[in-house]
């Protein structure tokens, strides 16, 4: 009994307001969020500036998935480091990182160069990026997560309205580097403000699996090399074969993770809790769908219809008005009802707006058109990324934040980075299967026009490219169909500082 309360004592949330360190991490996400829609936005500029040579929409691409690549690999650990060191100091660390990253970045002047400081881009990322969640799992009780979580969606909505927006203007006006550039005193203020307003919790020891960090990260990028360079390479054998090892890697990984005798580095008894395995496997489904589906819409309309990519940019304009408007409400309702009534109409609504953007490009729909399937994915989004976030962590104990977090946002990145390669691989199929010989016939392919002779080709394979994502994001559709009502939820008009006694007792009794 005095153990229990001593371990409640350290691990309870600290008295103040935990509101003004959430909102102090949040711009750190944000800008996260807002550096991966710009550069989406941004490829055909970048790769007309730094690859104008090659007709490879590959080499353009690991610009996003080196990003992604060094941004999942370590979250595993980097978890654990907010558990160890606290989760401000890592936050801190990270957020400094990303920012001189993101200056290397504007001064690049190749594309060797530029992929690399992406890396270290990447990594800055991963060290804060769990801090946030672990923060909002240690600081808000169960009952209020869902509020929390509305404004991590809410931000998710704005950043996408306000990365491809500022992409356009960037790029039109300034130039692709500076897409990198404003990051610069966003981190600044970012690191002002949660130095200032983000507590110091309270830390444990952990001893870190670095077989298994060197597993995963192996396991990794043999699949994502693999699927990035198999069509550059006509799907060669040793490629099948590197992605095939890959598997193995990542099998002989689980592996050793249920076997270990110490503190693995992903607790697997985590995902006996039905919700959190749901969760994970829909953010995976997820990370895949909003990734892969951003690069055919805008190099379609970009190339095949010619828009700046500001003007391609407004398009997004319903997502993320609607996506930032309608989160918070989602967060809160989200804290007194089984999570399926927002996730199953969220994600129909995102995998339907999928098909209308691939009928509208394969009919050569009128511009204005494209605002229909966006408003539709606004209202998805909504019911996507707070609820699946709040689910996924309702019931992780304290001691466990940075763990479930860490995991979390793996799963959910390593979708992201498997969506990313896995599209240019298929868009290069549709474009050899829809222009024989495009070696010859699309030299401009990043200049931003393309030959008239092309276009309907380049047209059919950018919208068929397309049903990738839409199957993918009806996998998690499938998922979550197999959630249970979470046992704490707050009924409506109770007080929002603590759950009903019938409820918060068997949930403290479980931690």
């Amino acid at each position: 009994m005095t153990d229990s309360r001593t371990a409640s004592a350290v691990s309870a949330p600290p008295e103040r307001s935990p509101w003004p360190a959430l909102w102090a991490l949040v711009i750190g996400f944000f800008m996260i969020l807002v550096d991966t829609t710009i550069v989406s936005v941004a490829n055909p500029a970048i790769k007309a500036a730094l690859d104008p040579s090659t007709n490879n929409l590959d080499n353009v691409v690991w610009v996003t998935s080196a990003y992604l690549l060094t941004y999942a690999v370590p979250l595993l650990v980097t978890g654990r480091l907010g558990d160890r060191f606290g989760p401000k100091n890592v936050y801190l660390v990270g957020l400094a990182i990303f920012t001189i990253a993101s200056l290397a970045c504007g001064l690049a002047s190749s594309l060797e160069v530029l992929i690399i400081a992406r890396a270290v881009q990447g990594l800055g990322a991963a060290l804060m990026t769990p801090q946030t969640m672990a923060v909002i799992t240690r600081t808000f009780p169960p009952q209020r997560r869902g509020a929390a979580m509305g404004l991590w969606g809410a931000t998710a909505g704005v950043a996408t309205l306000v990365g491809p927006l500022a992409g356009g203007l960037l790029v039109d006006g300034l130039g692709w580097e500076w897409i990198f550039f404003i990051n610069i005193p966003v981190g600044v203020i970012g690191f002002i403000a949660a130095l200032i307003l983000v507590p110091q919790l309270p830390q444990s020891t952990h001893k870190f699996d670095f077989l298994g960090v060197a597993l995963s990260a192996v396991g990794l990028f043999l699949i994502v090399f693999g699927l990035q360079e198999g069509e550059h390479f006509d799907w060669a054998a040793w490629i099948w074969a590197m992605v095939a090892a890959g598997v193995v890697v990542m099998a002989l990984f689980v592996w050793t993770q249920a076997r270990s005798k110490t503190e693995p580095l992903v607790p697997l008894d985590l995902f006996r809790d039905r919700n959190f395995s749901v969760s994970n496997l829909a953010i995976a489904a997820v990370g895949f769908t909003v990734t892969s589906m951003a690069l055919p819409q805008m190099f379609y309309l970009q190339l095949a219809r010619g828009l700046t990519p500001t003007e391609s940019a407004l398009l997004l304009v319903p997502l993320a008005i609607l996506s930032g408007v309608l989160a918070p409400f989602a967060g809160k309702l989200l804290d007194r009802t089984d999570p399926r009534v927002l996730l199953v109409p969220g994600l129909l609504l995102v995998g339907g707006s999928l098909g209308l953007y691939t009928a509208l490009i394969l009919n050569d729909a009128p511009i204005w058109a494209f605002l229909i399937p966006s408003a539709l994915m606004g209202i998805g989004n909504a019911g996507m990324w707070g609820p699946l976030a709040t689910t996924a962590t309702r019931n992780l104990p304290p001691r466990q934040a940075g763990a479930g977090a860490g995991i979390y946002n793996t799963t959910r990145t390593v979708g992201s980075v498997i969506g990313s390669a896995s599209i240019a691989a298929f868009m290069q199929a549709r474009l050899e299967a829809n222009l024989p010989g495009a070696g010859d016939a699309t030299e401009s392919f990043g200049s931003g026009s393309l030959p008239p002779q092309v276009v309907e080709g380049f047209t059919n394979a950018m919208g068929q490219s397309l049903f990738l994502p839409i199957g993918v994001i009806f996998v998690g559709l499938i998922a979550v169909l197999f959630m249970k009502r979470p046992s704490v939820i707050r009924p409506h008009g109770a007080p929002r500082d603590a759950a009903p006694a019938a409820q918060a007792a068997p949930a403290a009794a479980g931690e």
